[in-house]
């Protein structure tokens, strides 16, 4: 039933990260040609933002090696296609296949730059400082991800101001948009709030801001409404429910797109995805993946008569 509560956006643009975040933790290669079907399941389900894989050396993500490959193959995909790029080098190769929208992937903690990066959290934005310059000088969309916003499995709690901090650094580089992480799923209700309004205060507006929450105490939710609430309206989610975080074992899997328009489509806030169509995908790649979908809307669906 369709029951609008007041307060709530009229409508949300998903992020969907299936495609990279869903499955770079993978274990078993999945072929280039069953990604470029997802994707573009993935789109005639209605998503509009698709990220689609990233240009690392294969040696940390062996998964998403060939980027090269699969790149050429969504050239006829009526989505937004945004490649998650490293440094300078995973730019070029980003540009050379004509990739317009761009994404860095930074940390509110110095243990996870160094254990994610290799460098310390000043070092990593004086490493992404180029990328996003060049970029936006190209004409680029520059998405900023940052990671380790409300904890992080070495240091434990992260202190708001922190998080306020790298935030504004990222932007001021140029990233025109800021994705907030919950990389090991321990944010609460409160303290999304918390965060959303110190970046408010601090100069940020909420419509540069996105959500990324992890599922690992069932509050990703929750959490997505406590940011409805306060204006969000862009929200990253994985269809199926798929990925975590290969550098954070305690990082289980993304949001499940599935579950998030089923409370979306319940609230009448308008995605534009078809939520039988994009069941059907993942239960699709699920398959290929020789495993159930951890979504429960995906369950729930896929098993009625």
């Amino acid at each position: 039933m369709n029951v609008p509560a007041p307060g709530l956006p009229a409508r949300v643009r998903i992020h969907e990260v299936g495609a990279r975040d869903g499955l770079q933790n993978e274990k078993t290669a999945v072929p280039t040609e069953v990604k470029a079907e997802f994707v573009r399941r993935l789109a005639g389900a209605g998503l509009t933002t698709i990220e689609a894989t990233s240009f690392v050396h294969p040696k940390w993500v062996p998964q998403l090696a060939d980027a090269e490959q699969l790149f050429p193959l969504l050239a006829d995909v009526d989505a937004a296609l945004p490649v998650l790029v490293p440094n300078e080098r995973g730019l070029d190769r980003a540009l050379a296949l004509g990739a317009t929208r761009i994404a860095v992937f930074g940390s509110a903690t110095e243990t996870f730059a160094s254990r994610n990066l290799n460098r310390t959290v000043a070092e990593s934005l004086a490493m992404f400082a180029p990328v996003v310059a060049r970029a936006r000088q190209g004409g680029a969309h520059v998405r900023g991800y940052l990671s380790m916003c409300f904890g992080d499995p070495w240091e434990g709690a992260v202190p708001v101001h922190q998080v306020v901090s790298v935030a504004k650094a990222l932007l001021d580089l140029g990233c025109d948009e800021l994705s907030l992480g919950d990389t090991i799923g321990v944010a609460t209700p409160g303290h999304v709030q918390a965060l959303l309004t110190a970046l408010n205060e601090a100069g940020v507006t909420t419509d540069r801001i996105g959500v990324h929450f992890h599922d690992t105490y069932g509050q990703a939710l929750s959490n997505t409404l406590a940011a409805l609430q306060h204006g969000v309206t862009t929200v990253d989610a994985s269809a199926g429910g798929l990925g975590g975080c290969p550098y954070a074992k305690s990082a289980t899997g993304n949001l499940a797109t599935e579950d998030l328009v089923w409370m979306l489509d319940g609230l009448g806030i308008e995605t534009g995805v078809d939520l039988a169509a994009l069941t059907a995908t993942s239960v699709w790649m699920a398959e290929r993946l020789g495993r159930p979908s951890p979504s429960r809307t995906v369950r729930a669906l896929s098993h009625k008569e």
